[in-house]
């Protein structure tokens, strides 16, 4: 049976909670409090194999690192859009791609949208991430 949205994107929670110094959460939060990262589901694709047998899920990793103005928030983005390391994006959701065997397979295809988010009157960076999941 494949997995549900709501396992998989408490799965992606988990997984970015690995992340050091990074709160994570399973939705995006009310108030924003960085560096916080969250999925965000595009797509359900179904029928993706004969019989119905695979599923894919397209998903935002978005990670807020800080306050757009803030010289660290921009120097902390290096390491989140790292290959490897202790804050890397890729690292943390690629290190287990079963994700604690709640899906198949996943891939984070890119990381992309390096821009500043607004809320409360306030800018904060951002960066997102597509990734694929084969539930």
């Amino acid at each position: 049976m494949p997995a549900t949205v709501g396992q998989v994107a408490t799965a992606l929670q988990t997984a970015l909670a690995t992340i050091s110094g990074l709160r994570a959460y399973s939705y995006q939060p009310e108030q924003l409090n960085p560096p916080i990262g969250f999925p965000v589901l595009n797509t359900v694709t179904y029928h993706g194999a004969m019989g119905s047998g695979l599923i894919t899920m397209d998903w935002t990793i978005n990670v807020v690192v800080g306050r757009y103005v803030d010289r660290v928030a921009h120097a902390n983005l290096d390491g989140y859009l790292s290959y490897s390391g202790a804050t890397s994006i890729r690292a943390a959701l690629e290190t287990d791609p079963t994700l604690g065997g709640v899906v198949q397979n996943l891939i984070l295809n890119s990381s992309t949208n390096v821009s500043a988010l607004e809320q409360d009157d306030a800018e904060f960076l951002q960066v997102s991430s597509t990734l694929t999941v084969y539930a």
